[in-house]
């Protein structure tokens, strides 16, 4: 038996074409506005700017204003609209519903944070551990918007101390973005936006200026939003969709 490797046989064909094709094609934009990036020195390929003849393949390392653009199949990003007592985890001892049992994929997945089970609203299920490490590690600080339904008659001096931060038993949260939706005497709704993710954090926020959280709704990741989708349905993010989260998660914060 001879010593010497053999060279390993491609399982795919994979033909460069070019670029401007190529993310229009995976729904990154329009091939016009692709070239308008090209022209405007945005995109790199394989680390060299990226001129209009340049071509590449789904395998290449490509990114757009230097965070990547990921056309390999193999990697999925699915938004999901979390039923009431859902689990978000992957798997559960307790043999209780979890939002990966959703997703109809071949792939190993896992979702990105998490929401109580008592929490709706949206959450995102992948593969991609890099996107996973950006939207949940506190220091690339992504926004996360919240309505939430509480007891009570809130006053804008509550309102106001959300802003600006509460203190709660693993200390003083980050001043959030807060709007009153409707204010009646037996219960407010407010939209409340935090790049936090401590646990429990917006009914722990609320409840310390005396108003209990009656229900909670995610309404958004980052940019990422679709009011059109039902509870339990879910889809495919899109290129596009995908490096605006790249684009939202940033450099880290000092």
């Amino acid at each position: 038996m001879s010593d010497q490797l053999e060279p390993i046989e491609q399982t795919q064909d994979v033909k460069p074409e070019r670029l401007q094709k190529l993310l229009a094609n995976a729904g990154l934009a329009s091939r016009r506005l692709v070239e308008n990036m090209i022209t405007d020195k945005r995109i790199h390929v394989n680390g060299e700017l990226a001129i209009l003849g340049t071509k590449a393949t789904s395998i290449d390392a490509i990114t757009l204003d230097g965070q990547p653009i990921n056309l390999k199949s193999e990697i999925h990003t699915y938004l999901l609209n979390k039923p009431l007592d859902v689990i978000s985890t992957a798997a559960d001892e307790h043999g209780r519903k979890t939002v990966v049992d959703f997703i109809d994929s071949p792939e190993r997945l896992f979702p990105i944070g998490r929401l109580d089970a008592q929490t709706t609203g949206l959450i995102l299920v992948s593969n991609d551990g890099d996107l996973t490490y950006r939207l949940t590690h506190p220091k690339f600080g992504v926004e996360k918007k919240y309505v939430a339904r509480v007891e009570g008659h809130i006053h804008e001096s509550d309102v106001e101390k959300l802003r600006v931060g509460v203190e709660l038993d693993d200390g003083m949260t980050a001043p959030a973005q807060v709007r009153v939706l409707a204010r009646k005497p037996e219960q407010s709704l407010l939209e409340i936006t935090i790049h936090e993710g401590r646990n429990r954090q917006i009914r722990r926020m609320t409840q310390a200026v005396g108003h209990t959280v009656m229900s909670l709704h995610r309404s958004q990741i980052g940019p990422i939003a679709d009011p059109q989708l039902s509870p339990g349905q879910y889809r495919e993010l899109t290129v596009a969709e995908i490096h605006s989260l790249y684009s939202a998660a940033g450099p880290p914060s000092s």
